[in-house]
């Protein structure tokens, strides 16, 4: 549980955090020297091209928006200083509105199903955000009354005056933080990660905006921020089994062709999935595989785990012979019976903790073990393909007697080349003399 917890801080925190803490350190007044100022003037308009153009190529209108909506933002401060005094008060409005409106839209942008902005669905969010300037006609002088709820204060003035943002924007920026923390626990989604920086980088670009900080800096910053994490979320969905989690095909089919000449393949298999999803139904083997795989891949210290087909999950060990690798196979074996999981109504499976974890009446008991199947490739004589087959062939061998038993494969070794005279050609009288 340690180790999954840090996991999970640790993909918070990285890119997103990184890039925000650098952000702190370098883009405060004086963080940077002279001669860097005028290259880093030049940043937000390269976060823009490269956020959009990458936007584009992968149909994300969440980053087109998103950079859209901090754009907007970014241009209300700028065009609408609360220095003025004669336009102090209306130029306060239009600020207090969009930075109520920021943190709304890019948690919108979060929940709605990611869609091109070219399908009809993607060109009416275009449309509503586009229309959203409309409401800086509430601040309009005779739209005062109206405009008044963006920057009236609802509760004491001494728990929000260490802040300049008014308190319907906070509580914006808090419901969407809230929120945007929630999906992240749920769904370990680097965009959620990333939109949780970004927000909280909008936050400091109004926050800071009275201590002489340039707001555009930090706009900026959460623009390459989801930038980042975009291409960190595109990266895992190409890479990494979209159920699972853990690396997926074309992961398992690089990491094949830096094997070398000395190896291990072993194949993972749950005893009871076929039966449960039989019985309960997919919803019920999905679920159960989601939860077992990062057992697996937590209790597989020597090897890389994959799921590259079906139902099964395989392993590799460069280097390693099958004798080698039985104490890990031995080991994720233990782990995965000692996992407790029970099916709660018709078709939701959950994971308790034996003797901490109260299971209801009703709930029914899961039990799982695995049948591991290893084979290993020794000399040249032996592909790939047999490896893989001799695995198949152990594990098939440990449902046989029962399941929950790691078995060692045949020897993988080719077949010995036929003879011209054994393939079954019939050989013309006198081709190879006598």
């Amino acid at each position: 549980m340690a180790r999954l917890l840090w996991k999970t801080l640790l993909a918070m925190l990285f890119p997103g955090g990184l890039i925000f803490l650098v952000a702190i350190g370098f883009l405060r007044p004086q963080g940077f020297p002279l001669w860097l100022q005028q290259p880093i003037g030049a940043l937000p308009y390269i976060v823009l091209t490269f956020g959009l153009i990458f936007g584009w190529y992968f149909s994300s209108s969440r980053m087109i928006l998103s950079l859209f909506v901090l754009t907007l933002a970014d241009q209300a401060l700028v065009l609408f200083p609360s220095t003025e005094s004669d336009q102090a008060p209306l130029n306060q409005t239009l600020v207090a509105v969009t930075a109520f409106l920021v943190p709304l839209n890019l948690l919108a942008f979060s929940i709605i199903k990611e869609d091109s902005l070219l399908t009809i669905r993607g060109m009416a969010r275009a449309i509503l955000v586009l229309g959203q300037p409309l409401l800086l006609w509430l601040c309009l002088p005779g739209q005062q009354d109206m405009a008044s709820a963006f920057t009236r204060e609802y509760l004491p003035s001494q728990y929000t005056d260490w802040t300049p943002i008014p308190q319907a924007a906070l509580l914006a920026f808090a419901i969407a933080l809230l929120l945007h923390f929630i999906r992240f626990a749920l769904h370990r989604d680097p965009l959620e990660g990333g939109a949780i920086w970004a927000l909280l980088a909008v936050f400091t670009a109004y926050h800071t905006s009275r201590y002489g900080w340039q707001p555009t800096n930090f706009f900026m910053t959460a623009g390459l921020i989801l930038f980042v994490t975009l291409l960190q979320s595109f990266y895992q969905r190409t890479y990494r089994d979209e159920l699972t989690g853990i690396p997926g095909r074309l992961a398992y089919d690089e990491a094949i062709g830096q094997l070398g000449k000395r190896f291990s393949v072993a194949v993972v298999s749950i005893d009871q999935l076929t039966h449960y999803a039989n019985t309960h139904g997919k919803s019920v083997s999905e679920q159960i595989l989601k939860l077992v795989a990062p057992r697996i891949q937590a209790a597989c210290s020597d090897g890389q785990i994959f799921r590259a087909t079906g139902e099964e999950f395989t392993l590799l060990f460069p280097g390693k012979s099958a004798t080698e690798t039985l104490h890990a196979l031995e080991t994720i074996r233990k782990t995965a019976e000692a996992i407790s999981l029970f099916l709660r109504g018709s078709d939701r499976v959950r994971e308790t903790h034996r003797g901490k974890t109260k299971v209801g009446a009703r709930d029914r008991e899961l039990p799982i073990t695995l049948s591991i199947g290893v084979a290993e490739k020794l000399n040249d004589s032996a592909t790939l393909s047999l490896v893989i087959k001799s695995a198949y062939q152990a594990v098939y061998e440990a449902k046989g007697t029962g399941g929950n038993v790691v078995k060692r494969g045949p020897a993988a070794i080719a077949p010995a080349p036929r003879s011209r005279s054994e393939s079954g050609r019939i050989v013309p009288s006198g081709e190879y003399g006598t």
